[in-house]
């Protein structure tokens, strides 16, 4: 059984059409016959069984990833696997997931395995690695782009739904481009990167593959929960407020003619004007806009000294093991030597007077579009001519890490005669909503709403600890919830003070007689932050339907009946915060 869309699997699990078990053994199945060396490695059969043991302790709507496939690049962490970051020599076995794949798998999501990738993720094209060139998903002669190429393509033949890549220089997008994706590159900070083998440690952010970008939208909240322990981690939740446009039309920043380069591919030329047409079609005010600044900021990248950054992230290793190395990393890292301290202030003086210049350009459209890549190559032109058709690939991405910006790769459109062309919609740090709301518009080929963008909202009831004023109802507030109203629950329920660390919390558990009504708030949460917010509720809590005193019902937090077995009763004070004062 196919499914396009993450809702869908959710929705065939809930209705038991499907079974958790039964779909992913057939996933794995999948990966295992992979013929386009997507996969460094996969795990056991016995730890998929050990993923659906935990899944059975839940239902489907109490995890908002329960039972979805996704894979992980190799130079991210998943405990149980060798990190290779596409180096056998380099290869440790980590004794914990990096901190988003926890934050995924608690969700119950469900790694099949860790993914190829061009070797210490440097690289733009898919075939730097001693795995194999990981063959693009639509036409296998083709690179599938990189570098994280075996990320992306499982999830272009179907074998997971969604999966981890990382993005340094644009290998968040540009795979996502070569196999008609959707590839976010949030700002950096915005999802944790401990837990990953760093590139450029200042540059790298980990990045999202899927299908549709409600998908990513859906998941972005889940893996880019605030962590602090990473040192580069922001909390961007101040940013995911009701997005403003600029003025009543979309203002959509395009480049110059003289600033576009499409390196002989008239095709992928003419689909960037019709992706120009589209939106204007749709109601953008295109304004043109020399983004010259932009393209001198990206040569800093490979021609500057962030290359010794690379070799920093992995100098006592390359110190011992180079010629191990894969020829084309080899000449990379290898030149990091000729750059100094020196070198490297220089360039960060001339990085800034760059930025300056290119957010101001920035602040007079709501977002920019460029060609996420002006070609492709066949693998074999890109063996020919490894450095320099790879760098063509970064034309127009590598100036966005360096600048501080957020970006989301799109396919321009659906010729599927043609290999993919991809589009992507920059802005500036903190506006991944503004640029999901774009990319649905061109997706669904519709016109965007403009002024304040009303976000689809549910309701949910709380009786405890993320009550008014208690210690966990800032996780309401952090996700932009307003309150509603005071309400009780139906006379069917018993309440419990449950045991554990961490703030206290009780429990409501429907029984058939002798319940009470129990106090209760309702709130009204944006939907697209449901996810993060049932991602983050401990076992033995979790969503579902509750009955309210007016007969009517709406999702709230209940709890397993088997978790109160030794947890204290405290049905007759009908109140948590009663509770709380007659027992502080």
């Amino acid at each position: 059984m196919e499914f396009t869309s993450i809702q869908q699997l959710l929705a065939a699990y809930q209705s038991g059409d499907i079974t958790p078990a039964d779909y992913l053994y057939s996933q794995w199945k999948k990966a295992q016959n992979d013929q386009h060396n997507c996969w460094i490695s996969l795990i056991s059969e016995a730890q998929l069984d050990g993923y659906l043991k935990a899944l059975r302790n839940h239902k489907p709507e109490n995890k908002p990833l329960y039972g979805v496939p996704f894979a992980i690049k190799d130079n991210i962490d998943l405990a149980g696997l060798q990190t290779t970051a596409a180096c056998k020599e380099f290869a440790y076995t980590p004794g914990q997931s990096a901190f988003v794949v926890q934050a995924l798998i608690e969700a119950g999501a469900v790694p099949l395995g860790k993914t190829n990738l061009d070797q210490f993720a440097t690289g733009l094209n898919g075939t730097r690695s001693p795995f194999g060139a990981c063959k693009n998903s639509i036409d296998p002669a083709y690179v599938s782009g990189g570098s994280s190429s075996g990320s992306a393509v499982s999830v272009a033949l179907g074998q997971v739904m969604f999966s981890l890549g990382t993005d340094t220089a644009g290998s968040g997008r540009i795979p996502a481009a070569f196999n008609r994706l959707i590839g976010m590159k949030a700002s950096i900070g915005r999802i944790s990167c401990r837990g990953v083998v760093p590139a450029c440690k200042t540059l790298d952010c980990v990045t999202l593959f899927a299908h549709s970008v409600e998908d990513i939208e859906y998941l972005l909240p889940i893996a880019g929960q605030y962590d602090a322990g990473d040192a580069y981690a922001r909390d961007f939740s101040e940013s995911d407020a009701d997005i403003v446009y600029l003025s009543d039309a979309v203002r959509i920043g395009v480049p110059k003619t003289e600033n576009l380069e499409f390196f002989g591919n008239a095709d992928f030329q003419r689909r960037f004007e019709m992706s120009k047409e589209k939106l204007a079609t749709n109601g953008a005010e295109l304004v043109e806009m020399d983004i010259q600044d932009f393209l001198d900021a990206a040569t800093l990248l490979y021609q500057g000294p962030w290359v010794a950054e690379r070799y920093a992230a992995i100098e006592g290793f390359f110190d011992e093991h180079e010629t191990q190395c894969e020829p084309t990393i080899q000449a990379i890292l290898g030149s990091a030597a000729k750059f100094s301290a020196v070198d490297a202030f220089n360039a960060q003086y001339q990085l800034k007077t760059l930025k300056k210049r290119c957010d101001a350009k920035l602040k007079i459209v709501d977002a920019v579009i460029v060609p996420t890549s002006g070609t492709i190559y066949t693998i074999e032109e890109m063996l020919d001519d490894p450095i320099q058709k790879n760098t063509d690939f970064g034309y127009y991405t590598n100036f966005m890490n360096l600048l501080d910006y957020a970006a989301i790769a799109i396919p321009a459109d659906d010729e599927t005669e043609q290999m993919p062309f991809g589009i992507t919609l920059f802005s500036d740090q903190g506006s991944e909503s503004k640029l999901l709301d774009l990319a649905k518009a061109y997706a669904a080929n519709k016109a965007v709403s403009v002024g304040e963008s009303i976000d689809e909202t549910m309701v949910i009831a709380v009786c405890g600890a993320h009550m008014e004023g208690l210690p966990l109802n800032h996780q309401l507030k952090d996700r932009h919830a307003s309150f509603i109203d005071k309400r009780r629950s139906a006379p069917s329920y018993r309440f419990y003070a449950l045991a554990g660390e961490g703030p206290k919390r009780p429990g409501m558990v429907r029984v058939n007689d002798a319940g009470v009504s129990i106090e209760m708030e309702l709130w009204e949460v944006p939907t697209s932050r449901v996810g993060d917010f049932l991602a983050g509720i401990p076992s033995p809590l979790g969503l579902g339907k509750v009955e309210l005193d007016d007969g009517t019902w709406v999702t709230g937090f209940i709890c397993q009946a088997s978790a109160i077995e030794g947890a204290k009763d405290i049905s007759s004070h009908g109140s948590w915060r009663l509770y709380l004062t007659n027992n502080s």
